[in-house]
């Protein structure tokens, strides 16, 4: 029953994400994208560069190609990307049909830059609410794992391949000026998109190497319920073994370890590293209380 429950609500969560992030991709496009003609990538992006060409709006385009390319991710990447991806190949091109026939949507702000801010950084978050559970918004996003699968790049590089093959393509009939801008929206996208990807999933790592190890060690576990892994290293100038103390725990608790490893030894090596995720239990699984660690009996 608990686990029903609990796939239950991971489902509801992933279906609101995919929701909230295609309704967000729509309106951007709606509201910032298209009444200032700026260049982008992605599905709409070449929906905007045949919107000219063919006698369909921009909407039906998207629809079109998201189909075609979910039906080539199907056949290419599984089933399972092809369930994940359906519900945002479906709902993006509805939202956008609707947003675009809401009045004065397209009026919110004559200063191109701002659209252009606003845009970029929407179209992060909207992207990086799908992909992080590990959809797509359909169109491009199937090419490039398609790439990735086949060429073995890396995503990053698909994604600024494809999406610079079809910002090219519209600036054959683009203005210059509205190229600079496609250039900014798609610098400030990526950016907010990987902060989107790992929201909430980020941690510290700390690295201490010093002769009051089991100290530390002790007290990082029982006072802040760390996380702890001893590592053997060696010094560099007499290459005597020493232990070092390596933690991972969330933002909020530096200070606190910082203090912690500071009063028991000031001269301790310390290192402090961000890291993008973490895996595992006491972080993406169930924490598992213990009883007093070995040797820190009070």
């Amino acid at each position: 029953m608990k686990l029903n429950r609990k796939h239950t609500k991971k489902w509801l969560l992933d279906a609101a994400s995919i929701v909230a992030g295609n309704l967000l991709l729509a309106f951007l496009v709606a509201a910032f994208v298209m009444p200032h003609d700026i260049i982008m990538g992605g599905a709409t992006g070449i929906g905007i560069v045949l919107d000219p060409l063919l006698p369909l709006d921009t909407a039906a385009i998207v629809l079109i190609f998201n189909l075609f390319t979910l039906l080539l991710g199907g056949l290419t990447l599984g089933k399972k990307f092809l369930f994940a991806t359906v519900a945002s190949s479906v709902l993006y091109p509805a939202f956008l049909a609707v947003m675009q026939r809401i009045p004065g949507i397209d009026r919110m702000t004559d200063n191109v830059l701002l659209a252009t801010l606003c845009g970029g950084g929407l179209l992060g978050v909207a992207l990086g609410l799908v992909m992080r559970i590990g959809a797509s918004t359909g169109g491009t996003d199937a090419l490039n794992l398609i790439m990735h699968k086949y060429l073995h790049w890396s995503v990053s590089l698909c994604v600024w391949i494809v999406d610079a093959i079809i910002i090219g393509a519209q600036a054959l009939f683009a203005a210059p000026e509205s190229i600079l801008y496609g250039i900014v929206m798609l610098v400030i996208e990526s950016l907010v998109l990987d902060q989107v990807m790992v929201l909430g999933s980020s941690q510290i790592q700390i690295f201490v190497v010093t002769p009051h190890h089991e100290v530390i060690r002790c007290r990082l576990l029982t006072e802040l319920e760390a996380g702890v892994t001893m590592l053997l290293a060696q010094t560099g100038h007499s290459r005597r073994e020493q232990p070092g103390v390596l933690c991972v725990i969330p933002k909020r608790k530096l200070h606190a370890a910082s203090r912690i490893i500071q009063d028991v030894d000031e001269n301790a090596f310390i290192t402090i590293t961000q890291i993008k995720e973490v895996h595992g239990r006491g972080f993406t699984r169930e924490r598992v209380t213990l009883d007093t660690p070995q040797s820190c009996d009070t």
